[in-house]
């Protein structure tokens, strides 16, 4: 029997009705401001999404598209700037940065409650304490994922493709939290196949198109692709999707998997951002 196709696109806009339902009433609106460095066509399409979403998402929205040659110092002056202005309630840099500018010391810069993406160190190392309130957008859009499926992460062998720090890394902690048996897989290790095998629930996160086939897939797993890759013309994801949700039981598609769902949390990410602002001036 094929596997039950996770609509990522249908959860992400009950998400985005919910807090629009929210907004609406608020006297001050939740504030994020976007900051894009060149003209990369695949961070100006993924701006450009941000920018809809939150509109209508009824949030007051800044946009800064800066050019190519920007200055280290000129960046994080702006970056220091939306820091303290009290509108803004979340800060987002998209990556990747032109090579000339240093992505750690431009992400770090960030304020932590305005951390809407979870990429500081305070906010990850926030998972290691169990504390997922700002929690990177990917990572906390898998795990919602999981969850729409009804089945219980607790107990669960969970495998993660991947350990970066926006990705593969957080989702793995949230598992943890969450109670499943986890295990990182990466570009190192040897006979991969050996440990996706056995997951009940797999997350993909390598960046390597269809890395995952069938024959790595256990029947009935739950199976999340994160991976975004342009073959040909066209995106296809980490995992070999017409042939593994063959024996999945449940799959994310690319696109209309991760990606809206993504855009979704970082939305919840900078409500929440507002409400902790709120609490904390009082």
């Amino acid at each position: 029997m094929p596997a039950k196709i996770i609509d990522g696109s249908k959860i992400a806009k009950s998400i985005l009705e919910e807090i629009k339902h929210k907004v609406k009433n608020m006297k001050q609106k939740p504030g994020l401001a976007l900051v894009m460095v060149g003209s990369n066509p695949a961070s100006e399409v993924y701006v450009n999404f941000k920018e809809k979403d939150s509109k209508e998402a009824g949030f007051y929205c800044e946009r800064y598209n800066l050019k190519e040659d920007i200055s280290e110092m000129d960046l994080l002056k702006l970056v220091t700037e939306l820091n303290q202005k009290p509108e803004i309630h979340g800060v987002l840099v998209q990556l990747p940065l032109p090579k000339h500018l240093d992505e750690k010391l431009v992400t770090n810069s960030i304020l932590p409650q305005k951390d809407v993406d979870g990429f500081t160190p305070l906010s990850l190392g926030r998972l290691l304490c169990e504390d997922t309130i700002m929690a990177p957008a990917t990572a906390r859009a898998a795990i919602n994922l999981i969850e729409s499926t009804g089945i219980k992460i607790e107990g669960k062998n969970a495998v993660v493709v991947g350990r970066s720090n926006i990705v593969g890394k957080p989702t793995a902690l949230m598992l943890l939290e969450k109670n499943a048996t986890v295990t990182v897989c990466h570009s190192k290790t040897k006979n991969m196949a050996e440990f996706t095998k056995k997951a009940d629930i797999l997350v993909v996160a390598a960046g390597r198109p269809n890395l995952i086939t069938k024959e790595m897939v256990k029947e009935g797993a739950v199976v999340i692709d994160v991976g975004i890759n342009r073959v040909g013309g066209k995106l296809v994801g980490d995992v070999d999707f017409e042939k593994v949700k063959e024996v999945a039981g449940f799959i994310t598609p690319v696109p209309g998997g991760v990606g809206p769902m993504t855009r979704a949390m970082l939305m919840e990410n900078t409500l929440k951002a507002m409400e902790l602002s709120k609490k904390f001036s009082k």
